[in-house]
């Protein structure tokens, strides 16, 4: 394992590619690097020409440029000082970063993203197509204590930002809640909508707008989702405050359930959390848990007698 940088932080934030970087053809030595925006709400691409450096010298070469500041004065520099990198080694086209354990300390979504960052900041170098990472050489785990294993370029979803390339079609199911709120009601919506969006901000975008053919809204009329992400199966669900002003007459168990029987209804998504404002140490009312992933629950749908 060859030795790295003394003091390394993996801070990073949301999945946003900045307009005209990442799908257009690169030019040999040009990169893109990504940083956190002014608001830390996502991460946007500033534009970075190598040494010509390749193999792991360039991939130092990137993390390098991660902990320094960025030329925009409307982008955060992506790696503060806090967390250890301890070195890096490679199993053929297999990038394997190991971390300090003050690593763990970042909250779940901060966590997520920041993977996301590295993840598309490395994977450009032509001699790498995956990525993993591990905390003082044990494996890096989900807060479940699940594995999270290696990463390429296309594992995680992008926010919808400014690159809008073309319009589709898509059908999309939905929960609401039963007129009682204490069931949930399934409703199915054909939708157009740009190829820049990612199906799960589609689908909570949708939810949040309310039922259209009976039903209760389960989500505040006008809460805003901050990110959206989704890795190894996980949809990381940040809304703001405006969640919590929920209609108390819907039960929480709907409330939940809503989001996530609507998100696993696509595919590539098995298990959901949410967090509020980035906070995952709250409860989404009283009872469940912001920091749990939640699974799709049937038992909670609506059957007429």
């Amino acid at each position: 394992m060859k030795k790295l940088f003394s003091c390394v932080v993996l801070l990073l934030g949301a999945l946003l590619l900045l307009a005209g970087c990442g799908e257009e053809q690169r030019k040999e030595g040009e990169y893109a690097i990504y940083y956190y925006n002014i608001e830390k709400t996502k991460i946007e691409a500033e534009g970075y020409d190598s040494s010509g450096a390749t193999g792991e010298k360039l991939i130092l070469e990137l993390l390098q440029r991660l902990q320094s500041k960025p030329e925009s004065d409307k982008l955060r520099r992506t790696i503060p000082e806090g967390i250890e990198i301890l070195g890096i080694k490679s199993n053929g086209r297999h990038l394997i970063i190991d971390l300090s354990k003050t690593y763990l300390n970042l909250s779940v979504t901060d966590e997520v993203l920041m993977r996301a960052a590295i993840v598309r900041t490395l994977l450009q170098s032509p001699d790498y197509s995956l990525v993993s990472f591990t905390i003082e050489s044990e494996p890096l785990t989900n807060k479940d204590g699940s594995l999270i294993g290696s990463m390429a370029a296309d594992s995680f979803v992008d926010n919808p930002g400014q690159q809008i390339t073309s319009n589709k079609e898509a059908t999309i199911t939905l929960y609401f809640a039963s007129s009682d709120g204490t069931t949930l009601v399934k409703e199915t919506r054909d939708v157009h909508y740009s190829s820049s969006i990612s199906m799960e901000k589609l689908v909570m975008e949708h939810l949040i707008e309310g039922p259209k053919e009976g039903g209760q809204a389960t989500i505040p009329s006008g809460t805003k989702i901050i990110t959206v992400s989704v890795v190894d199966g996980i949809c990381y669900m940040n809304l703001d405050s405006t969640f919590q002003n929920q209609n108390q007459e819907i039960t929480e168990e709907v409330v939940l359930y809503s989001i996530v029987n609507s998100l696993t209804e696509l595919p590539g998504v098995s298990k959901v959390q949410i967090s509020v404002n980035g906070d995952t140490t709250g409860m989404v009312r009283y009872t469940y848990e912001l920091s749990k992933l939640y699974e799709r629950n049937t038992a909670l749908f609506y059957t007429e007698e």
